[in-house]
C-alpha cells in the first residue's frame, strides 16, 4: 500500500532545446515591464542575451538589467529592491545559475512588499510569516546543478566567521515558469560542470534516501540518477554534446523538484555552514562530500538501524548508476561507493583542506550543520560521525 504524499506547488515547466526562444511571449503574459537579473558575466557574452533583448523589444516590453555577483546575500538583495521599488515593475526574470536564480527569486518576492528580506530569512532574525504578494518569477537555468528553477527557496548568504545560509522560502516564490533550454549550458566551463553537476547527483541521491521521499518522488529520482549516469562524465569531458547537456539539464530539474518535496540529507547539511564560513561553492561541497556521507550513512544504518528502508534503496541507486543488478545489497553498497568515489576524482573536486578548512574549524562546522537539510537524512547522525566526515575528506 503506497504511504500518504502531499506535492507542493511546481512552476509551468518548458524543457528543450530552443525553448529559450519562447521567454519573451511568456514574459507578455505578466506585463510591460520585466526586471533581468542574471550573474555578472558568463550569460551576457553569449548570443542568446541579445536574442532576449531583441526578443523583449519585439514584444514592445521595457527592461530593467541588475547583475549578481557571486552567491547573494540578504544586503544585495535589500539593494536591489530598494533600487527598483519605484520603478512599476510587473514580473522578474532570472537568467543564470542557481545565485541569480535565487536572488531573482527573493527580489520578486519583496519588490511589493519591500521589508527586508532579513524578516523572512529561517533561523536568523524575526522569522515573520510572509504574506506576499509576490511579482511573477519566470526562472531561466544557465548550469545543470542546483534546480533553483523548480523550488520555493531562496539561498541568501553572509559569509565570515559568523556567517549564516539560510533560505527565504514560501510557495509564493516558486516560479511561473521554468524555461529549462539545454543550450544555455554550452558557456559552462569544466570546473562549473563538475560542481554543479555533482550537485545534481547528490540532490537526487539525497531525496531519494529522505526521509521524506515518496512515491513520485522516488519515481522522478530515479529518472534523474539515470540522466546524470548518461550525461555528466560526458558533458564534462565535451561540452559540444548536446544529448549530455540534456541530460543534465534535466537531471537538475528533477533533482530541484525532489527536493522541494522531500529534504535533503547531510551533505547539504554541511553545506550550509562550510559556505557560510567559508568561500566554498556549493556544488563543490556537495561533490566533495557525496562519496564520504554515503559510506557514512550505510556503516551507520548497518550498525544501528539494519532494517532502515534506506540501505535497499542505496542498492537501488548503485544498480541504476553502475547499470548492473547484484546478488546482495552489500555488493551493490560497495559498488556505489567505489563509483562515487571514481566520479570524485575524474571530475577534480579538492578536498576541504584545499579550500580552507582546518582541523580547528571543524567543530564549528559541525555546531551549525543541524538544519532542515539535516534533518530529512535517512538516519540521525552523531557529532563524532560528522566530524569523522568531514576528517576524511581533509
Amino acid at each position: 500500500m503506497l504511504n500518504n504524499f502531499t506535492i507542493a506547488r511546481l512552476p509551468r515547466i518548458e524543457f528543450g532545446q530552443g525553448v529559450f526562444s519562447r521567454t519573451a511571449g511568456i514574459c507578455k503574459q505578466y506585463g510591460r515591464t520585466v526586471l533581468l537579473v542574471t550573474g555578472a558575466r558568463s550569460f551576457k557574452k553569449t548570443v542568446y542575451f541579445k536574442q532576449l533583448i531583441d526578443d523583449l523589444s519585439t514584444q514592445d516590453m521595457a527592461w530593467h538589467h541588475c547583475v549578481i555577483e557571486g552567491e547573494p546575500s540578504p544586503q544585495v538583495v535589500d539593494d536591489v529592491v530598494l533600487e527598483y521599488a519605484d520603478k512599476a515593475i510587473d514580473l522578474v526574470l532570472a537568467v543564470g545559475g542557481g545565485s541569480a536564480l535565487d536572488a531573482g527569486k527573493a527580489i520578486a518576492g519583496l519588490l511589493r512588499v519591500q521589508r527586508t528580506v532579513m524578516d523572512y530569512l529561517e533561523g536568523v532574525g524575526p522569522e515573520l510569516a510572509y504574506q506576499g504578494p509576490a511579482l511573477p518569477f519566470i526562472a531561466v537555468p544557465t548550469t545543470a546543478g542546483t534546480g533553483s528553477e523548480a523550488t520555493k527557496n531562496a539561498v541568501l548568504s553572509v559569509q565570515g566567521a559568523n556567517g549564516f545560509k539560510k533560505s527565504f522560502r514560501d510557495d509564493r516564490l516558486v516560479a511561473e515558469y521554468a524555461i529549462v533550454d539545454p543550450n544555455l549550458l554550452i558557456s559552462c566551463p569544466p570546473d562549473v560542470i563538475a560542481a554543479n553537476g555533482m550537485d545534481a547527483l547528490t540532490q537526487l541521491i539525497e531525496s531519494y534516501v529522505s526521509t521524506g521521499a515518496n512515491a513520485i518522488t522516488d519515481a522522478l529520482a530515479l529518472s534523474g540518477l539515470r540522466a546524470v549516469r548518461d550525461g555528466l562524465l560526458p558533458m564534462y569531458q565535451h561540452n559540444d554534446n548536446a544529448e549530455a547537456r540534456a541530460n543534465m539539464a534535466y537531471a537538475s530539474l528533477l533533482s530541484g523538484i525532489c527536493l522541494a518535496q522531500t529534504g535533503l540529507g547531510s551533505v547539504h547539511g554541511l553545506a550550509a555552514p562550510l559556505g557560510a564560513f567559508y568561500p566554498i561553492p556549493h556544488g563543490v561541497v556537495c561533490g566533495t562530500l557525496v562519496a564520504e556521507a554515503s559510506a557514512l550513512n550505510i556503516r551507520a544504518m548497518n550498525k544501528r538501524e539494519p532494517g532502515n528502508p534506506s540501505l535497499d534503496k542505496y542498492a537501488r541507486i548503485a544498480e541504476t548508476l553502475c547499470r548492473k543488478r547484484f546478488k546482495k545489497a552489500s555488493q551493490a553498497h560497495e559498488a556505489l561507493l567505489a563509483l562515487l568515489q571514481e566520479w570524485t576524482e575524474q571530475l577534480r573536486l579538492p578536498r576541504l583542506e584545499q579550500l580552507g578548512l582546518s582541523d580547528d574549524g571543524i567543530d564549528h562546522v559541525v555546531a551549525h550543520s543541524r538544519g532542515s537539510s539535516m534533518k530529512t537524512n535517512p538516519i540521525v547522525l552523531t557529532d563524532a560521525e560528522i566530524r569523522q566526515l568531514l576528517l576524511s575528506r581533509m
